[in-house]
């Protein structure tokens, strides 16, 4: 039978990731049960190419046409990758933010970030990494938090390769005559308890 064998391989191809989210959900749920609040600080300083800063007169303005916050001058791919290249800060750019005086850099990626605060009219800089632990990796990969798109699309396809096993198994269930009944009877029973459970507990 078709489904029966679309069921079982398509419930092996998807073994590692259907097991992952199970695992993480319980993680994620009772992170103080696995270490979630564990925290590493790592601070740096160091000292920028000025002419990456300067505040030309001629500017006019940032680039959202603001006069006062003199970003446009900012050479900001070799900020990035100065501060990628000397610290080793990873994660993806979350936020580039600038005004006269300073500027403030983001990097952000599961289970850790990077703050990172420069001077500009010295060049001086101090950035602060943060690493989460493990499970924070793992419940930022559940929730697809600073994870990217490649791994969005992994959480979509994860949740129809679920939804697609369940639904092969409900239909083998059905070819089985002497364990419809019960089995129909199992899966209402389950769908009411799950309703229930919101209706009164949920506030």
């Amino acid at each position: 039978m078709v489904t029966r064998w679309l069921h079982i391989y398509v419930s092996m191809f998807a073994f590692t990731v259907v097991l992952f989210f199970s695992v993480t959900g319980l993680t994620l749920n009772h992170a103080d049960w696995f270490f979630g609040g564990y925290e590493r600080h790592v601070p740096a300083e160091g000292e920028l190419d000025l002419r990456w800063l300067i505040v030309a007169p001629e500017d006019g303005g940032g680039e959202n046409g603001d006069a006062s916050d003199g970003a446009g001058s900012l050479a900001r791919l070799e900020v990035v990758e100065h501060l990628r290249r000397v610290h080793g800060v990873r994660g993806a750019l979350s936020e580039f933010s600038a005004d006269q005086t300073q500027c403030v850099v983001v990097f952000k990626g599961p289970g850790y970030s990077a703050d990172a605060f420069i001077d500009r009219q010295t060049g001086k800089y101090q950035v602060m990494q943060t690493w989460h632990g493990l499970v924070a990796v793992l419940n930022d990969l559940h929730k697809g938090r600073d994870t990217g798109a490649v791994w969005s699309w992994v959480i979509d396809v994860s949740a129809i390769l679920t939804a697609f096993i369940s639904i092969t198994g409900l239909i083998l269930l059905l070819y089985i005559k002497r364990r419809r009944a019960p089995g129909l009877i199992l899966a209402v029973v389950g769908t009411v308890v799950v309703i229930a459970l919101f209706r009164f507990w949920v506030p």
